[in-house]
């Protein structure tokens, strides 16, 4: 009888199937070594990969005693582990190498390919012209702006102001009666110069007008009062004037004075910073980019300008503030913008190249505060309003129309005649009665100044300007 042993076999040899002949058959009898058993056929058992073989066994065996498993199968199995590690690593070996050389073979044809591309792209670059001579673009050297513009703004900030208008607002009611009251209206303004005794701030004519007082504030927070010195009302811009023996030291080392740039060298696209007085609250900063150049816009009052137009967030209260360019140069002055639900991202700035001459003159200007209402000087002409509807029906310029002037009135001296519209006033726009005893709030008896009258010759209205000398207003005169 033989005891079958589950064990791992050690004979040799194995055919296709993977299944082992006999595990070395035990001879029964020493004397009797060529009576080889041979040994029954080993099976891999379901699912567990453990061979069992049938080898035959000794009669010592069969008696229960168990055959101890010899050295050499054990090392034949630690061979087998120690080839299969190797055989691994061997794999992994040659599968790395694969792989690095297809990578390589690849990479090369990329860079092949690449090379391809960057010749093709420089040659591309090197043309100028298509075959028909058109231009093609080249963006190879096309720069892109830092959105962060802070040392700018600290650069610049020092040179910017708030302005408080504060003036009298008049009306009629639902009555049909006159009211006037007391209001304030806010704006920005750049510091563009001193003179000896003062300095100056241009700004929009319409953040000035019909002040009653201007308040002025700093970067530093202190306020001052200040006057106009001049006033371009076509242009919308304005100079006012602060004494300097009026600010402290410390504010005179606080403030700085802007540097005007070249608005013609705009070029669309080109970045753009906005500071003002927005909604009042005091100085913010906006970006943006220039949209276009030359834009003719018309402005609510009717008249029009040629603008700036920029994406820049500009509102109420920016009017008269800085346009910069990247480089904290003045290239505008924030004027103008169209709001409404279906605008957006639509400002307007005068451009600084247009405006720096208008600016030097007024700049040149007498500074002019209001006076005493006793001391206000004097025409001396019976008027009527050409009204914008007057104007547009009888083809007239809008302005005052003069009926007569009174016999030896400043007026008449000045050689203003009956038939004559005055339509400006020391370069102040005049299209109302209104404008022109506003205008006359800062003169008094014995001033002089420039009135631009259009008179009708020969079927059109010719532009004169008259020098003349303001008269005392005679008692119980209007």
């Amino acid at each position: 009888m033989y005891d079958n042993e589950i064990y791992s076999g050690s004979g040799a040899g194995s055919n296709t199937s993977g299944v082992y002949s006999g595990g070395n058959a035990a001879n029964i009898h020493d004397n009797n070594r060529n009576a080889q058993y041979h040994g029954y056929s080993s099976y891999q058992s379901a699912g567990s990969g453990v061979y069992q073989t049938g080898g035959g066994s000794s009669p010592e065996q069969s008696a229960g005693k168990k055959q101890k498993e010899p050295k050499g199968r054990s090392r034949g199995v630690l061979r087998k582990i120690m080839i299969s590690v190797s055989m691994g690593l061997l794999f992994g070996m040659f599968a790395g190498v694969g792989f690095y050389a297809v990578q390589q073979g690849s990479q090369q044809i990329t860079a092949a390919g690449g090379g391809a591309q960057v010749q093709a792209a420089a040659q591309e670059d090197a043309a100028e012209t298509s075959s028909s001579g058109i231009t093609l673009t080249n963006t190879s050297n096309v720069t892109v702006v830092d959105s962060d513009v802070s040392s700018v703004v600290e650069e610049v900030m020092p040179a910017m102001v708030s302005i408080v208008n504060n003036f009298t607002e008049t009306g009629t009611n639902i009555f049909g009666q006159t009211y006037s009251q007391s209001a304030t209206s806010g704006g920005s303004g750049i510091i563009v110069g001193e003179s000896e005794e003062e300095l100056l701030i241009v700004t929009n004519y319409h953040v000035v007008e019909d002040a009653d007082q201007l308040m002025v504030t700093f970067i530093d927070e202190s306020e001052a009062q200040a006057d106009i010195k001049g006033t371009d009302a076509d242009m919308d811009l304005a100079v006012i004037a602060i004494p300097l023996s009026s600010l402290s030291q410390e504010t005179i080392n606080s403030i700085s004075i802007a540097t005007l740039g070249n608005s013609d060298t705009l070029k669309l696209g080109e970045p753009v910073i906005a500071i003002g007085n927005a909604l009042g609250y005091g100085q913010s900063v906006t970006t943006g980019v220039v949209s276009a150049l030359n834009r003719e816009i018309t402005l609510e009052d009717g008249s029009a300008g040629v603008f700036i137009q920029t994406n820049t967030a500009i509102n109420h209260g920016n009017s008269g503030g800085a346009l910069l360019n990247i480089s904290g140069e003045v290239i505008g002055i924030n004027s103008n913008k169209i709001s409404g639900n279906s605008v957006e991202g639509m400002g307007y700035a005068i451009p600084i190249s247009s405006a720096s001459p208008i600016i030097a003159d007024l700049m040149e200007r007498q500074t002019r505060s209001r006076v005493d209402e006793s001391e206000v000087g004097y025409l001396g002409i019976n008027l009527q309003e050409v009204t914008a509807q007057i104007s547009s029906l009888y083809n007239m310029p809008q302005g005052v129309y003069v009926l007569s002037t009174e016999e030896g009135s400043a007026a008449q001296n000045a050689g203003i005649m009956s038939g004559d519209i005055i339509t400006e006033f020391d370069g102040e726009r005049i299209d109302s009665y209104a404008d022109l005893q506003a205008v006359l709030q800062y003169y008094a008896s014995g001033d002089t100044a420039t009135v631009t009258v259009m008179r009708p010759q020969n079927g059109e209205y010719v532009s004169l300007d008259l020098e003349i000398t303001l008269g005392s207003r005679p008692v119980g005169s209007q």
